[in-house]
């Protein structure tokens, strides 16, 4: 699908109805307007959402933004509804192979109105104004009216069989259609135009222009927090939405619905039709029985605009299908029975559920004139006062307790399905809330509607599904708000680094006892030291049965390296199982070197076809990974590497390895070695009592700098006059504690291995003779002789030690506590040490043949010309 005009248009449409709907509330708002005498509730609910808001332009604008998003959705709906012969006549677009005006307007001016959906007094008022024996509102023209009032009642009429999508909260958003839908280059003529029929035949479209249309508002959020501003409820779903390429999608659904299906049903010819199904490598016996179709439930707990769910659908369709199931009877089975979703963002949650019903239109055409709602939930915050709990708690039970379970919802659009309902607390008060009444009382009768709003909701999030699908949010720790940071440490202190961390644990629970979870997420959980505990967790209790190492550019939409991802598949493993399941492989593809969806792709389709270790394929059993520091999901190591963390020593257990200084200003504290006297500087003391003695103000400094092995970057001083009395007070001048970190002191000035913890890509390790101080970023390790510095220097510019280091740190930081894992059998071995030392002194003069070296003495071009000249 070609998604540039489906971005421009959305693009543009968010602008162009924005200024509309702002437009027309000004208008409907201004004293003795018509609306405030024809519907007086309508424009009073409009004032009190305004109001709610915030008041003001502020209010306005927010409630400008949510009714144009209103009309957005409903425009493109109808569009899809008219390009598929859903609809009868085009309410949004001209007669079959035609231009101009919407059929339905058509109509109308030649006296055909559908009764059935404009009813009575609107009929008349449609008929006078295009007849002209009815007069317009002031500034508007007659058609543009009567074309309003016409597309108004065709929403109330889609209301009846797709309320998510035309729904008919406040009243006051049909008050707000923008007033140029007529003109040549609205945004309904430009949807014509854009999705023409052939582009809706495919539902996904619904998906790619829900992400367009917020890509502004997205760019606004992101620009936000460049300025420290925190995310909370209404920036969430903007600054977390990414569409999931299609392919991804399929290899998500097959490797879990599929699969499961497969294991249970091995005779199934489903395995046909999925590209992307990777089957198990070992006979599997110990998985989620399923005998029949619909026990096969399938939640997406972040579903956005419903992708993950609409392929599950066809799966899900060819599954029954091949059961014997009859063609009327499978749409209507599949929304009830299979398929689930929740979402905080009401719109995207309505494009969800819409989405899902086309899909089942698409399959029995009758379906819409008697629907069955999809199993969408839109998670509202919903919280209840002290006297409402009165009347909502019971008398027998923790009153504390049932408290806290009503109001669990409170901020839910900020939580979201990360909240953790108590199913046994959602039975029984689902039970007791039954037998509750109003008593003809108002207000106890909305707690009450509400209440089982909050019933409905934790039935979602309390129960168990056989598969848990989804593409979570993702939001680092910096970005959440106080509330959402808190809750994170609250809830899930093992994955609080980002939100698609807590979504990874929130789907292990949802599963259930050997149910399958399907994700796409950041890769960094498999590597940095933030996520271990979770590794930890995941590597006990659950099975990675299936990964695409995707790396970074798996999004056409995300350039750069900005995003670098991995779609994988768990398992839940009871604890009578753990044992033998940690034992079972998992088919791993990397599939990191592509640099788009395309490349990738096709990757994954030569890696299926061969699966071959050639292309890109690896096995590797949980147990593999438990054997490395940290458990990073190292899958492409070789048996006998992993192998090493087990017979090698950890090289911590063999050196001291420190970091070293934060002076907290080096712009005043550091120095080229060449900006200070000489006089005033000592290179070569050997202890920190010698420096203080010699009275010197500026001594060398291992500041870490570029890639360059085994000798050099010895370029800058600090000051360390009177044994770093200035830089160890820095910052405490004012009765506070030092800004400055002058640590592990002791190792000052000995001679080290050190290596730049930050780099551009390889790591590059140098000897560094007595005299320096070093930096957090020149990490040092400390041995007690030369012979065993050398040792060290030569396993750490190993191709070994590079590849181990790549699969503990393939960040490109490479901290202390990761060089310190490095297994390494014999440091000090020949011929290592005796290649290492050739090593050094070849490197050394390297340096010291350049003029920013302290011992340069001659450049070695000048020497060679003088040699020559003199033998001749």
């Amino acid at each position: 699908m070609d998604t540039a005009p489906l971005k421009s248009f959305a693009t543009s449409a968010r602008t162009e109805l924005i200024r509309e709907v702002g437009a027309r509330t000004t208008a409907v708002l201004a004293q003795g307007s018509p609306e405030r005498v024809e519907q007086p509730r309508a424009v009073f609910a409009l004032e009190r959402a305004i109001a709610a808001a915030g008041g003001g332009d502020k209010g306005k604008a927010h409630v400008a933004d949510k009714v144009a998003y209103t009309w957005f959705n409903r425009i493109i709906a109808l569009r899809f509804l008219d390009a598929n012969g859903y609809t009868g006549i085009g309410v949004v677009s001209p007669a079959a192979e035609q231009v101009g005006q919407p059929e339905v307007l058509a109509a109308a001016k030649r006296g055909q109105i559908d009764g059935d959906v404009v009813k009575g007094a609107n009929a008349a008022t449609i008929a006078g104004l295009l007849n002209g024996t009815r007069q317009p509102r002031p500034g508007v023209d007659a058609q543009a009216e009567a074309y309003a009032l016409l597309l108004a009642d065709y929403c109330r009429y889609w209301n009846r069989s797709m309320p998510f999508m035309f729904e008919r909260e406040g009243d006051y958003t049909e008050l707000l259609i923008p007033a140029n839908l007529l003109a040549e280059d609205s945004v309904l003529n430009r949807s014509v135009k854009v999705l023409t029929e052939e582009v809706c035949r495919d539902v996904e479209v619904i998906g790619w222009l829900y992400q367009f249309y917020i890509s502004e508002r997205k760019d606004e959020v992101f620009a936000g927090f460049k300025k420290n501003k925190k995310a909370g409820a209404d920036e969430i779903p903007a600054a977390t939405q990414l569409f999931t390429p299609h392919w991804i999608v399929r290899y998500l659904v097959e490797n879990s619905v599929g699969r499961l299906w497969m294991l249970n049903h091995p005779e199934s010819r489903l395995v046909d039709q999925m590209d992307y199904y990777i089957a198990p490598v070992d006979e599997e016996t110990d998985f989620l029985k399923i005998t029949t179709p619909e026990e096969l439930t399938v939640i997406d707990p972040a579903c956005g605009s419903g992708h993950m769910l609409t392929y599950a659908f066809d799966l899900l369709y060819a599954i029954y299908e091949e059961e014997g199931y009859t063609p009327s009877q499978i749409p209507s089975l599949i929304l009830t029975n299979n398929l689930y979703g929740t979402e905080i963002d009401q719109r995207a949650g309505a494009l969800a559920a819409f989405a899902l019903t086309m899909k089942a239109a698409a399959k029995r055409k009758l379906f819409l004139k008697n629907p069955d709602e999809p199993n969408i939930c839109v998670l509202d915050p919903i919280s209840f006062s002290a006297d409402e709990l009165s009347y909502l708690v019971t008398t027998d039970g923790d009153r504390h307790a049932e408290e806290a379970f009503w109001n669990q919802f409170a901020e839910a659009d900020t939580f979201g399905s990360l909240i953790q309902p108590d199913p046994e607390s959602t039975v029984r008060l689902a039970e007791h809330l039954a037998t509750l009444d109003d008593d003809g009382d108002i207000l106890r009768a909305d707690a009450l509607d509400w209440a089982q709003r909050a019933i409905d909701q934790a039935a979602y999030l309390s129960r168990e599904y056989a598969v848990v699908v989804a593409n979570p949010p993702y939001m680092g720790s910096k970005q959440m708000n106080a509330l959402l940071s808190q809750f994170m440490k609250d809830e899930y202190s093992d994955a609080k680094s980002d939100l698609f961390a807590g979504f990874i644990q929130r789907c292990t629970i949802l599963a259930g006892p050997r149910g399958t979870v399907a994700m796409i997420t950041m890769q960094s959980w498999m590597f940095l030291s933030s996520y271990e505990k979770l590794r930890a967790s995941l590597l006990t209790k659950q099975q990675i049965t299936s990964m695409l190492h995707l790396g970074a550019r798996a999004f056409d939409s995300i350039g750069g390296e900005v995003v670098s991802s991995t779609a994988f598949v768990l398992a839940n493993v009871p604890p009578e199982a753990r044992s033998s399941a940690r034992k079972r492989a998992g088919t791993f593809v990397r599939l990191v070197d592509g640099n788009s969806e395309a490349e990738k792709m096709a990757a994954l389709s030569t890696a299926l076809e061969a699966r071959a270790k050639e292309v890109g394929f690896y096995l590797a059993s949980d147990t593999d990974f438990t054997t490395i520091p940290g458990s990073p999901i190292v899958y492409w190591l070789s048996e006998k590497m992993r192998g090493s963390f087990s017979t090698g020593r950890p090289l911590i257990e063999v050196a001291n390895l420190r970091q070293g200084m934060a002076t907290a200003d080096n712009n005043r504290f550091l120095r080229q070695w060449w900006e200070v006297e000489t006089s005033r500087t000592a290179f070569t003391c050997t202890s920190r009592e010698e420096a203080a003695s010699s009275g010197a103000r500026w001594f060398p400094y291992n500041k870490g700098g570029e890639f360059r092995k085994w000798y050099g970057n010895q370029e800058h001083v600090v000051n360390w006059g009177h044994d770093g009395a200035e830089i160890r007070a820095f910052g405490a001048e004012s009765g506070g504690r030092p800004r400055s970190r002058a640590q592990n002191m002791d190792t000052y000035f000995s001679p080290s291995v050190s290596w730049s913890k930050i780099s551009s890509g390889a790591p590059a390790f140098r000897a560094f003779p007595p005299g320096f101080i070093y930096d957090v970023a020149g990490t040092s390790i400390f041995a007690e002789s030369a012979r065993e510095r050398m040792g060290l220097l030569a396993f750490a510019n190993s191709q070994l030690a590079f590849e181990l280091l790549a699969a503990i740190a393939p960040t490109l930081n490479f901290e202390v506590g990761q060089v310190a894992g490095l297994p390494i059998s014999d440091a000090a071995a020949e011929p290592g040490v005796s290649l290492a030392a050739r090593a050094v002194e070849t490197a050394r003069s390297d340096w010291n043949s350049i003029e920013m070296s302290w011992d340069f003495e001659c450049n070695p071009l000048v020497s060679y010309a003088s040699n020559s000249l003199s033998i001749s």
